[in-house]
């Protein structure tokens, strides 16, 4: 058994979301340059200038890449021979947040009551906390700062199996297509298929966290991204909606075994400013 105390824990969360509200991650910045050299639209090829401009402009002032910082998402891969001392470990998660959202001087978007009074909470806590209890003496931290934009283009549904491999295509492209610009495009999609409709939604989520461009192991899912993120960048929505064939950089999906009589499918959009740090202690 290892004991790590909850103020390092608090400590480590602090530091990483305000690392990742300024500095964009190296994959998603390599993926960004590589649509701009092959985008086509001289406007698209401009936007994604001016994308990477901004990141430049983070790095070197200490600006959060985008104003929206988001709600303070936190996944845990946590090992079974982990001891967490010194304290409750969601409430030393809330802390860090809390913490790092004061000292970041980023932006608190978290509110009370979502359907009535929508009081904001100040200190962009309660976290929202994914674990996954895992083999081993560490704790993988894995954070993303989940803007509002992005994530209310996310969608979930169940559908018959019969739908089959086409109607999972159909689904996300037809999103991405009523979605247009309102996600920041270009996006990154995170598909989650199978399990139950928290357990795909899951996925969805953490598929985000994923390499750019990084295929699934599976070469029939690896397939299935593919083509999905052809059809979806033949819409022409392009960086920002200005038109052009970038409208995705990447299909992250993940595959789960499902019940006889349901497919359940979820899509978890990320704009393009696909902010995340990770650590293990």
């Amino acid at each position: 058994m290892r004991d790590i105390d909850c103020k390092q824990i608090a400590e480590t969360i602090s530091n990483l979301f305000q690392e990742a509200c300024l500095y964009l991650p190296e994959d998603v910045l390599k993926a960004l340059k590589q649509a701009r050299e092959k985008e086509e639209s001289p406007v698209a090829k401009d936007v994604l200038s001016q994308m990477i401009q901004n990141t430049e402009i983070s790095d070197k002032d200490k600006i959060p890449l985008c104003q929206d910082t988001g709600a303070a998402v936190v996944l845990l891969e946590l090992g079974q021979e982990v001891h967490v001392t010194g304290g409750d470990l969601y409430a030393c998660i809330n802390e860090g947040v809390r913490q790092g959202y004061d000292k970041g001087y980023l932006r608190k978007s978290m509110v009370n009551q979502p359907f009535s009074a929508r009081v904001n909470t100040k200190d962009n806590t309660p976290a929202i906390i994914h674990t996954d209890i895992v083999p081993g003496d560490k704790l993988k931290i894995s954070v993303i700062p989940k803007g509002g934009g992005s994530e209310n283009c996310s969608r979930l549904t169940v559908m018959p199996p019969a739908k089959g491999r086409q109607g999972i295509i159909d689904f996300v492209v037809n999103l991405v297509n009523e979605s247009g610009s309102n996600p920041c495009p270009p996006i990154i999609i995170g598909l989650g298929i199978g399990g139950t409709t928290d357990k795909t939604m899951a996925m969805a989520k953490k598929a985000l966290l994923r390499k750019v461009g990084e295929p699934n192991p599976d070469p029939e899912v690896a397939a299935l991204e593919k083509e999905i993120l052809q059809r979806v960048n033949n819409l022409g929505i392009g960086p920002m909606g200005y038109g052009g064939r970038t409208t995705a950089l990447a299909i992250h999906a993940e595959v789960f075994p499902a019940h006889i009589a349901s497919m359940p499918v979820a899509v978890n959009i990320q704009c393009w400013c696909a902010r995340h740090k990770e650590t293990v202690l």
